[in-house]
């Protein structure tokens, strides 16, 4: 029986115009479902509810037994079981003043990249970009001009774009050729000297070549001009002679003297024995190897070319080494 009722039964029962009102809850379930469902997670099976008081102890929040709040005298909405609701959103992270989701509200809303520096460095970035971008754009019109067809702007202009294209930014479309290269050329070169005590000697045959290949060998930036340099001269040079070494025309004098150029400031990197009075050059031209598994049979045998010997002039001489021997004659 339920306190309630004792109290009415003491006072001699009931009357019709105050009969107490009752909880909604059924009373064969237990006491404890009377109170407000609150939400919770169980971490392991068996164990009590968050909040929940331990067997024997009163339960946060209900009245003492034997107060008014506990006879049951009171009614209304406040006593009957409430559902729970939904969970409250949490509170937003972020340091008290804070403007936007990202903390501070400069930074929030402060623009990223080039938008984000000040304005002397967006100036000097802008700048930057438009100079690059000209830049690529005059490089590849220039080697646009170099491998198309001759026209009018390089009939006008070609001696500004072999300016800009040679010797670094060369191109060479022989490996895309129905027949490309299959042949090896070395240019080689010995020079006559005068030694010490006044006789003419000459050296060995030098293979200027494959000073070349050594010095890119292994290199992640190789020089086109250690490429280039010696084989375009060469190339140069059979073009612009016949088979018995005629110059044809002043090309073929202009070639000669820039391989014998080439040739001499080579020689002057190397200590002879005396200063260098001819020179004689030379290639070997050999055929490629066939691959091991072709059954191709190729002759390797190397097939020299011989040109005559040059007296080496003042002219032929570097700068430094020119006015030496312009000093030396006096």
């Amino acid at each position: 029986m339920d306190s309630f009722e004792r109290e009415d039964a003491g006072a001699g029962g009931p009357s019709p115009g105050n009969a107490p009102v009752r909880d909604s809850v059924p009373e064969h379930l237990p006491r404890q479902t009377r109170q407000t469902a609150q939400p919770w997670s169980p971490s392991e099976p068996g164990s009590p509810e968050p909040g929940s008081p331990e067997p024997g102890s009163p339960e946060p929040g209900s009245p003492e037994p034997g107060s008014p709040a506990a006879s049951g005298s009171s009614s209304g909405p406040g006593h009957r079981l409430q559902p729970a609701g939904p969970p409250q959103a949490p509170a937003p992270l972020g340091r008290p003043g804070d403007e936007g989701p990202l903390g501070d509200g400069d930074s929030g809303s402060r623009g990223r990249g080039i938008a984000g520096l000040s304005l002397p460095y967006q100036v000097a970035a802008a700048l930057s970009l438009a100079l690059i971008g000209a830049l690529a754009c005059v490089h590849l019109g220039m080697v646009f001009l170099h491998v198309a067809p001759s026209n009018t702007v390089t009939k006008q202009h070609g001696e500004a774009v072999d300016w800009w294209v040679y010797p670094e930014f060369e191109q060479n479309w022989k490996l895309f050729a129905p027949n490309p290269l299959q042949q090896n050329v070395a240019v080689q070169v010995r020079a006559e000297y005068t030694a010490a005590d006044g006789s003419r000697r000459s050296t060995d045959w030098i293979d200027l070549s494959a000073e070349d290949g050594a010095a890119i060998q292994g290199s992640l930036l190789p020089s086109h001009v250690h490429q280039n340099m010696l084989r375009r001269a060469w190339d140069f040079y059979v073009t612009s002679h016949d088979g018995d070494n005629r110059p044809n025309g002043v090309r073929g004098q202009l070639s000669e003297r820039y391989v014998r150029r080439i040739a001499v400031a080579r020689l002057m990197e190397r200590d002879l024995g005396g200063p260098v009075e001819r020179i004689q050059l030379r290639s070997a031209t050999s055929a490629v190897d066939p691959p091991g598994w072709s059954d191709e049979k190729i002759d390797v045998k190397p097939v020299h070319r011989v040109l005559p010997w040059w007296t080496i002039t003042v002219a032929d001489l570097p700068e430094d080494a020119a006015r030496d021997r312009a000093e030396a004659e006096r």
